[in-house]
């Protein structure tokens, strides 16, 4: 082994000294040399050493851009051709043609579609100017997946102007006039009917923006500063095409009817297939989310029903919404290997440095009915399928939106200082509750939040006893606008504290008198058959002020090593008020859901 190794360091370092005043030029030449060889296993690392070459390398003239050009290329499974000055980046349904500069700047950037005239794309063109290869690279990739058609030249002819067809029809739709909804939500991309849509063009794919998390309309400068820190995340959807195992009769022309006429719920009325010309083909169009939209159980019976078409159960792997929303979370991912096996723990810091923490407890996230998986593309058959579809997945969106609110920051360690403490747990597929104990009581408080559809956030108060019938809606229109349930919470809990009276301190000569009283009851002197003296305790129960919401989050107040011998020796109770054998935790095991509360 040593001799072996010796031998592969002398290689190594004969390489060195032989290529060590070489050119780069020649360097990329001797790469190419062994990129044109046979395919083998071989071909990895050289590919990977000839892209980090380019990456490093500065551009500056012709023909590293065209180095450039042809490794983007290759990389996105398509064609590279030169003729003088003009680069070909080919596929089967499009090409890219790019005119370059002895300087290694681009002239020009033209896209022609199949059959079509080449058409000048600024945005390409933009991208190559600006050296921004890595976003070049990414739009060139969602255009080749727009474009990249299954099946022979003739199916793909046809499944090419099928989906041209369709995305004519969502033109039209998108044309319609929006039903007002919420003055403060009237955007195209929360309520048009097919969101904002894209509409493709040579050098753009046919996509859909239909949700985005609002950040408008709260008033209280506190919380409008934590709501412009969070992250505005746009949801989007590119439309293409894609192979079936069993055919569906696509559209051929359009499907509205000319002039476009509106049912009574606002929406064109579209012709039957079996009307308009039409053709079974092995394919169907599909809804390609970006990013992938963790989905309840229900949802996705949901997307089958709108479609008739199955979303085949081997694509999705099943597991608990809160599991499926962190490991689509940046900010919880990391911390996902801390938590608990059962319960999800998570701290929400908060303007005027608040922190919350939030626990979702697995054994009422993980029952069947709770489940869910990640969706990343959805099987269509006719643009009337479109907007029911993204009403849908709006509806999931907000969903998730409120419930990713809590996991905005990482686990809770022992060392964490919280000053509340919730519980959030499912109360149906579009509900949950938010549990907490009240300020300055012993007594629980329920938040009960309702997600009708993506349009209607309704928060209903248990066991606060406010007798203001105005609190709900409040709540409900912060939690709306917001779409945080920390920043929520958080103004309910300031409310509740500005109505729930302190309990009032005792005068320093009642309390030692009081002290002494208990004293006196609390230790008595008892000799056993032996005459040794045995002390025992009467009134063995915790103090009333066990749990601090203002200290920390996993110790108690008093100090476990002063408790009495007979306590001790009981089963311990977890001092976490909401983790597995907490206090909330226990009244939940022996009450149930919300529903025995109220």
């Amino acid at each position: 082994m040593k001799a072996n190794a010796l031998v592969m360091k002398s290689i190594i370092s004969d390489l060195h000294l032989k290529f060590a005043e070489k050119t780069w030029k020649e360097t990329f030449q001797l790469v190419r040399r062994c990129m044109d060889k046979p395919k083998d296993a071989s071909r990895v690392p050289l590919l990977r050493s000839l892209e980090r070459l380019q990456e490093v390398v500065n551009v500056s003239s012709m023909n590293t851009m065209r180095s450039r050009l042809e490794m983007i290329a290759k990389q996105q499974g398509m064609g590279f051709h030169i003729t003088e000055a003009t680069c070909y980046l080919t596929a089967d349904m499009f090409y890219l043609e790019v005119v370059l500069l002895l300087c290694g700047g681009v002239e020009e950037v033209k896209v022609a579609p199949h059959g079509g005239y080449p058409v000048p794309s600024e945005s390409f063109l933009r991208l190559l100017r600006l050296k921004q290869f890595t976003e070049f690279a990414m739009k060139l990739a969602d255009l080749f997946t727009q474009y990249n058609i299954p099946g022979d030249n003739d199916q793909k002819l046809k499944l090419f102007a099928s989906l041209q067809f369709l995305g004519k029809d969502l033109e039209q739709i998108s044309l319609l006039p929006c039903v007002p909804i919420d003055s403060a939500q009237g955007d195209m991309i929360n309520n048009g009917r097919v969101g904002c849509l894209i509409a493709g063009k040579a050098d753009c794919p046919l996509a859909i923006q239909f949700y985005s998390t609002p950040t408008d309309g709260m008033k209280t400068s506190d919380l409008q500063e934590e709501m412009t820190d969070r992250e505005m995340v746009v949801q989007a959807a590119m439309v293409t095409v894609d192979v079936s195992d069993v055919p569906h009769k696509l559209q051929t022309a359009s499907v509205i009817q000319q002039p476009p006429q509106l049912d009574p719920q606002g929406y064109p009325v579209f012709l039957p297939l079996s009307e308009m010309p039409s053709e079974m083909l092995p394919a169907c169009f599909h809804l390609k989310l970006q990013p992938a939209i963790p989905m309840m159980c229900s949802f996705v019976d949901k997307l089958r029903q709108i479609t008739d078409v199955v979303i085949a159960d081997v694509d999705l792997q099943w597991a608990a919404l809160p599991k499926l929303l962190m490991s689509s979370s940046p900010s919880a991912k990391i911390h996902m290997e801390t938590l608990d096996e059962q319960d999800a723990i998570f701290t929400a810091p908060l303007p005027g440095s608040v922190m919350h923490s939030y626990i979702l407890p697995g054994a009422a996230w993980e029952v069947p009915a709770q489940r869910g998986a990640v969706v990343d593309s959805i099987p269509f058959t006719h643009p009337a399928h479109v907007p029911a579809l993204l009403e849908l997945l709006r509806h999931q969106c907000v969903i998730n939106t409120l419930l990713r609110s809590c996991m905005t920051s990482q686990c809770t360690g022992t060392g964490s200082e919280c000053d509340q403490h919730f519980e959030v747990r499912p109360e149906s597929d579009t509900s949950f509750s938010v549990t907490f104990q009240g300020p300055h009581t012993d007594s629980l408080v329920v938040l009960l939040v309702n997600v009708s559809d993506s349009h209607q956030i309704t928060c209903t108060l248990f066991g606060a006893d406010i007798g203001d019938p105005s609190m709900d809606e409040n709540l409900s229109t912060i939690m709306k606008k917001s779409m945080s349930i920390p920043l929520a919470l958080r103004t309910l809990y300031l409310k509740l504290e500005e109505i729930t009276p302190a309990p009032l301190s005792a005068s320093p000569e009642a309390t030692t008198e009081a002290e002494n009283d208990q004293s006196a009851s609390t230790t008595t002197a008892a000799t056993d058959t032996n005459g040794a003296l045995t002390t025992f305790s009467q009134n063995a129960a915790l103090p009333e002020d066990d749990f601090s919401l203002s200290g920390s989050a996993c110790y108690a107040n008093s100090d476990k090593s002063e408790l009495l011998p007979e306590i001790n020796t009981s089963p311990a109770v977890s001092p976490y008020p909401f983790a597995p054998g907490g206090v909330f935790s226990h009244w939940m095991t022996n009450n149930g859901h919300l529903s025995e509360l109220i």
